[in-house]
């Protein structure tokens, strides 16, 4: 068994187009066995971009997560402060929290940014 953090772009396909992803993460998001995770901030990030008129996800995206069998993982203390840690090869906050969970939590990060690559983190393409 697997454990795995959605990039926010990779849950958004999970939900709308599940065709954009890698036929790899299509597999790996799909079985069951594996625990998915999908990270406060992507949430935030998502939020953010709606209210910006950028994007529309469900309303009750909770039961959709539930439905789908993807755990919420809230921010922690310790993940802020591993961001701290990161080098600065990336300045998007949403992303350098995302790779401070992963790393701390030991998830893999479905992804399919290459920016990312640059980091001590565990990664499948999304």
């Amino acid at each position: 068994m697997g454990s795995y953090l959605l990039d926010t772009h990779a849950l958004i396909w999970w939900l709308s187009d599940p065709q954009q992803l890698s036929p790899s993460a299509r597999k790996v998001i799909a079985e069951p066995a594996h625990m998915i995770m999908c990270s406060a901030a992507s949430a935030w990030e998502m939020s953010i971009k709606q209210r910006l008129g950028r994007l529309e996800f469900p309303s009750n995206l909770e039961e959709v997560l539930e439905q789908n069998q993807i755990e919420s993982l809230p921010i922690s203390i310790a993940h802020t402060l591993g961001t701290g840690l990161l080098p600065m090869h990336h300045q998007d906050p949403f992303d350098r929290i995302l790779i401070a969970q992963a790393k701390h939590e030991q998830l893999i990060l479905i992804t399919r940014d290459a920016q990312i690559e640059s980091y001590d983190v565990q990664t499948l393409k999304a």
